[in-house]
């Protein structure tokens, strides 16, 4: 365990969107860094784990440094006063990206993310949707009009992933390198490598 003082801070927002693994292995890679995570769970969230992985919810609240209650508005990160590198929501549901959008934010997840926005830190929503209508693109130009990144889990094929965990790691690397984190697992463009001709 990381001590109680250690900085930065990090808060990891996990939704009911589809996606879960990113979540939870967004906590690993950074139990292996100096960052301190401050984990939020959203009830759809549970409901998620549960179908998509094998992990209980103790299980992923072990791997944060400080776990909040969804409805705890009272916490610490609920304050532009507490200082963070920013948040990051792994995934995220679109009815999570419509609340930080409006600015209409009924619990810890979304108060969170809004204050990163107003204190012109960090916010990166891995959103998980697809196909999207005018009402989602709307509120993501909100977002990204407000300061907030908008990342979706999209999988690099140029580095040949032997597996889904190769992907998972490799996209939550690359989205870690918006806040000037590496924990390694990223495998970096080096230039085109050559090709045999073809006859």
């Amino acid at each position: 365990m990381k001590s109680s003082s250690a900085e930065p801070r990090l808060i990891i927002g996990i939704t009911g969107a589809s996606g879960a693994i990113y979540g939870v292995r967004l906590l690993q890679l950074l139990r292996e860094t100096p960052v301190r995570t401050h984990l939020v769970l959203s009830p759809a969230a549970l409901i998620t784990l549960a179908q998509e992985t094998r992990f209980k919810q103790a299980d992923v609240e072990a791997l944060a440094d400080v776990v909040h209650p969804y409805n705890d508005i009272g916490a610490a990160c609920a304050s532009g006063s507490f200082r963070t590198l920013g948040m990051v929501v792994a995934p995220c549901s679109v009815k999570t990206l419509a609340e930080i959008a409006t600015g209409v934010t009924p619990n810890l997840l979304s108060r969170a993310a809004d204050v990163v926005l107003k204190e012109r830190r960090r916010l990166v929503l891995m959103l998980r949707e697809t196909p999207l209508h005018l009402g989602h693109i709307r509120n993501m130009a909100a977002v990204t009009e407000a300061g907030g990144v908008l990342y979706p889990p999209v999988p690099a094929f140029y580095t040949h992933p032997g597996s889904l965990e190769d992907m998972v790691d490799h996209t939550l690397g690359r989205m870690l390198d918006l806040f000037d984190i590496d924990p390694g697992v990223v495998r970096r463009w080096t230039g085109q490598r050559q090709r045999p001709a073809i006859l």
